[in-house]
């Protein structure tokens, strides 16, 4: 069985502002109050500042939620994102409910389908296909990781890549690694952490930016859009060897490995900028359900050395679903354009 939810229109105030798909320019939020210079020497001349992505996201979804408003009354188009989840993996489950609740904030409606964890692909597929040729859904993702028995890569390949909100259609990826092209949409994760970067006035052109993992999800796709940014940047995976070494050269450290506190303090180099995407469950006695959530980069070491973290959680979760949503708008307004022409 499965079950299909949608989220209400919500109707605030209206105010003009303009979203990019690449480059980003969300960051005109007048919460900017600081500026961090990631350090070249060995020298610390700043005070250590949390990076609150909760805060960031918040912002940009008060500015998505007044452009869905004026869609809507001067086009009378919602835009609509389709999420859908097989099986009931309770992380996952827990993201598509997070995903649902920002929708409804701001105003998207929201088209949820929920099939059983021995969903056969012919059965994924017949939604991906469905909502393909829905016009009046902008945005599908596949909540990720699928069950094992299904073919991830040949689903989310279905998924045209005007509707690819997520950016992981192999078009979507080519163009973004190619100079002087323009994917339809980046990664969620990725373009959130160039976001907070941005919105935080770390300067990337020009500097050391390492990145720890090479997934397709994030490692890769941060990679490229550093490089886009005019920094120097190292991957860094299972098979580098001298990890630490390297990583205290960074003047800016995105840390997507998935291995709790594996970035320590000593791999830090004073005044480096740190984003930690890692989001990891582990036991602790002391917390209410018996675990606590931990990043990749042991903040506590790493706030007595570096410039700038983001904490976890509250850093790149929250813009991880503030750029799903800008990315479904964006969709939306494509969708205009293309039927206005």
């Amino acid at each position: 069985m499965f079950t299909v939810s949608t989220s209400p229109l919500i109707h605030p105030n209206i105010r003009n502002n303009v979203f990019m798909p690449r480059r980003i320019r969300l960051h005109t939020s007048p919460s900017i109050r600081l500026s961090i210079r990631s350090s070249s020497s060995s020298s610390r001349d700043t005070g250590f500042t949390c990076i609150d992505g909760k805060k960031e996201a918040k912002s940009i979804r008060d500015e998505i939620k007044i452009q869905v408003s004026r869609m809507a009354a001067s086009k009378n188009i919602v835009p609509g994102l389709a999420v859908i989840l097989v099986g009931d993996k309770e992380d996952s489950a827990s993201y598509v409910r997070n995903k649902k609740k920002a929708c409804e904030s701001v105003g998207i409606k929201s088209v949820d389908v929920c099939l059983p964890e021995d969903s056969s692909e012919e059965d994924v597929l017949k939604y991906v296909l469905s909502f393909n040729k829905d016009p009046s859904i902008h945005g599908i993702l596949v909540q990720l990781p699928l069950p094992s028995h299904l073919n991830e890569a040949n689903i989310l390949n279905k998924i045209i890549k005007e509707k690819d909100v997520d950016g992981f259609h192999p078009e979507n990826m080519g163009l973004l690694v190619m100079r002087g092209r323009e994917p339809y949409f980046v990664p969620c994760t990725p373009k959130g952490c160039i976001e907070l970067l941005h919105r935080y006035n770390v300067e990337i052109k020009g500097k050391r930016a390492v990145v720890i993992g090479r997934s397709n999800i994030v490692g890769l796709p941060v990679a490229h859009l550093l490089l886009n940014e005019d920094a120097t940047v190292t991957i860094i995976h299972s098979k580098t060897k001298n990890p630490e070494e390297i990583t205290r050269e960074a003047d800016i450290i995105i840390a997507a490995a998935g291995q709790p506190n594996m970035v320590r303090g000593s791999w830090i180099k004073p005044g480096a900028v740190v984003i930690d995407v890692g989001i990891n469950h582990i036991e602790d006695p002391n917390a209410p359900r018996g675990h606590r959530l931990v990043g990749d980069v042991c903040y506590e070491e790493a706030c007595k050395v570096a410039s700038a973290i983001t904490p976890v959680p509250g850093g790149v979760g929250p813009m991880t679903i503030a750029m799903l949503l800008s990315n479904t708008l964006s969709s939306a307004k494509k969708f205009i354009t293309s039927n206005d022409l």
